[in-house]
């Protein structure tokens, strides 16, 4: 394409930080480390991430994506995916004589042990995030008893606890920073001795990539979020840019999901991806960008960020001859 394309105020800002966040990185790589290990087939218990192409690219290397537990067979390995699961996800896959690889999120496996720890205490906890959620899932499995799920600012009023001086909040980690705190502040105002958190339940990596796209939104005429629409995280991207002050912003997993039509009358298109978003689908918009004239790319940054964490320990053991043991002791296929 020759200069001509590129239209004067025609600009793209690029939102930093975007895409992967440490969690999704550890989730992804223990999905391939596990597959050059063990070899294929590895399964993994729901989508190890929520992106479409994450998941349709681990498929080709050998990973097998099932819904439930139930449905891997005896002797295998299973991984549990980043967003975390309830105890009773464990003791499905012992009684199905299976070998495990948690690829929990540490800062979801946190929120874990908060439930935990004020259950233990018998508070009623109000668990702030989106119904039917994994992470929401998981998280509730852990207290059944003890968690009711508080689904924005308009659940607040159907609100019942047994002791309003025993009361604490905890969050899904990937809902809107500047909505939670709308809810909290409803129930704070019906529970005044509503207990926050020890810390912010609501991760790093959500609340960076927010704050980006907020400096954008103010500027851009569009905003395109690259992610896929189970992605929570990448969802309130999109509302926040709206929020923000961008004319419009859409949810695209591809850059051939582009409509040509959202760029008319628009000078300044704002792009960033969901953290569970890998680069490449970023430069594919970037590319489909160009080609229309928006060559000009400046970045927009808001954080920095060098968390990374460490593999699953599991990933250091032989888990094939796990599994086979798992099986021979309990007498072959029969339960």
């Amino acid at each position: 394409m020759g200069r001509m394309t590129a239209s004067p105020g025609r600009r793209v800002l690029l939102a930093a930080p975007r895409g992967y966040c440490a969690g999704v990185d550890r989730a992804v790589i223990a999905v391939e480390k596990a597959l050059e290990q063990y070899g294929a087939p590895v399964y993994v218990r729901h989508e190890i991430v929520h992106n479409k192409y994450v998941v349709q690219t681990l498929e080709k290397k050998g990973a097998v994506f099932v819904e439930r537990t139930e449905e891997v067979p005896p002797g295998n390995i299973v991984m549990f995916s980043a967003h975390g699961v309830a105890p009773v996800v464990h003791e499905e896959a012992e009684r199905g004589r299976l070998a495990t690889i948690d690829a929990t999120c540490p800062l979801v496996t946190k929120v874990h042990k908060e439930a935990v720890r004020f259950a233990n205490d018998d508070y009623d906890i109000l668990l702030i995030g989106h119904e039917g959620h994994e992470e929401v899932i998981g998280t509730s499995g852990e207290a059944p008893d003890h968690i009711q799920l508080v689904d924005g600012p308009g659940d607040v009023a159907k609100v019942e606890v047994r002791d309003p001086s025993r009361v604490v909040w905890l969050s899904q980690t990937t809902l809107s920073v500047d909505e939670t705190m709308e809810t909290v502040d409803a129930l704070k105002e019906k529970f005044p001795q509503l207990i926050s958190p020890p810390s912010d339940d609501i991760c790093y990596a959500t609340q960076n990539r927010q704050l980006a796209v907020k400096q954008m939104g103010a500027e851009a005429d569009l905003v395109i979020v690259v992610g896929s629409r189970n992605s929570s995280n990448s969802k309130r991207l999109v509302e926040v840019a709206k929020l923000a002050g961008a004319r419009a912003a859409y949810l695209v997993d591809f850059a051939d999901e582009i409509d040509e039509a959202w760029l008319e009358g628009v000078t300044t298109v704002g792009v960033t991806s969901g953290a569970s978003v890998p680069e490449v689908l970023v430069e594919q918009v970037l590319e489909w960008l160009s080609g229309r004239g928006f060559e000009d790319v400046e970045i927009v940054k808001a954080a920095e960020e060098s968390i990374t964490f460490s593999l699953p320990k599991e990933l250091r053991r032989d888990l094939r001859e796990e599994a086979a043991a798992l099986v021979a002791e309990r007498g072959g296929s029969g339960a």
